[in-house]
């Protein structure tokens, strides 16, 4: 079932975005009125393991995936699709013992989160891994095929070091958990990035990232910002028909092509936007090919190094080159 299509996905309308770029300092989530993450292996307290999501719940739930993956399920009552799908799903997440956390997110009651979140489709699954979104499946699956998707994710979720524990609430001991302690600041140039992108201004974030990698070049976090936000700015003002539209009818202008890949990007079609410059990348002259690496190596930061698309097409990029 299609679902209304607007703009290009903006990464600073999502409600986690901001709590996801302090994700690497040593202060842990929660879900507030719960007790706080604790230390890497440790148990987050949730409400139950499977919650519904509106847009105040999105950004509760992108920071608990800073220790532990969270399923996003977009799903409507009366699709058979979705009525199929969700009863497999929340199984699946129940016998994962916690190492899961499912929210469900009602078409009906939240278009403006469905909008921000680029769904096209429903039923549609996603994961946010430590405040990113990522895209899983649409439709129906199969109970075995789910089992190894979510294998896979928390495989992704194991090296990112998310291997916490939700706990529901009235399971384990609540008087043993810490007081919840106040949120840290982001550093300054992050704390400045943000603000600009919140007013959108594109560019004052781009400058903010690029002195915090002056400063600090090892700053990934800066790294990653700086890549997200320059697809902002790429794709500020284009509509999503203009870019399709343009790249349909110049398969051989690189520059339509990037655009394009930029929007599947924006909307989680990291395979399709990474294959297409791939693709036409031998048949290109060094300068094209120049330009299709860089925009290539900019997208990986957007989506994460861990990521299994960006390892595949790295590896892809690297036997082209070599």
């Amino acid at each position: 079932m299609a679902l209304p299509s607007g703009g290009v996905m903006d990464f600073s309308n999502l409600p986690g975005a901001r709590r996801a770029a302090a994700a690497n300092q040593p202060t842990p989530p929660t879900v507030p009125g719960e007790a706080p993450r604790a230390p890497e292996g440790t148990r987050v307290r949730v409400p139950s393991l499977v919650l519904s999501v509106d847009e105040a719940r999105l950004e509760q739930v992108a920071q608990v995936s800073t220790v532990l993956p969270v399923i996003l399920e977009v799903f409507q009552a009366g699709v058979p699709e979705s009525e199929q799908l969700s009863p497999v799903l929340e199984q699946e997440i129940r016998n994962r013992g916690g190492r899961l956390l499912l929210g469900r997110i009602d078409v009906a009651t939240s278009r403006d989160l469905i909008a921000a979140l680029r769904v096209s489709a429903v039923p549609t699954v996603l994961a946010l891994i430590g405040g990113r979104p990522m895209g899983l499946f649409s439709g129906a699956i199969a109970p075995q095929q789910l089992t190894e998707v979510f294998d896979e994710l928390l495989a992704i979720a194991q090296q990112q070091g998310l291997n916490g524990i939700a706990v529901p609430e009235g399971e384990g001991d609540a008087a043993a958990e810490p007081a919840e302690p106040a949120e840290p600041p982001l550093p300054p140039l992050h704390q400045e990035a943000y603000d600009a992108i919140e007013r959108r201004d594109y560019d004052a974030a781009i400058d903010a990232y690029k002195r915090a990698l002056a400063e600090q070049p090892a700053d990934a976090m800066a790294k990653a910002g700086l890549a997200q936000v320059s697809l902002l700015r790429r794709l500020q003002g284009k509509s999503m028909a203009a870019i399709r539209d343009a790249a349909a009818a110049a398969p051989r202008d690189v520059q339509a092509q990037l655009d394009v890949a930029d929007l599947d990007v924006s909307g989680g079609h990291f395979l399709d936007a990474f294959d297409r410059l791939l693709t036409m990348f031998p048949t290109l002259d060094e300068p094209d090919k120049t330009t299709v690496r860089t925009r290539l190596l900019e997208l990986f930061e957007v989506v994460g190094a861990e990521d299994p698309e960006v390892i595949k097409a790295r590896r892809r990029l690297t036997s082209l080159l070599f």
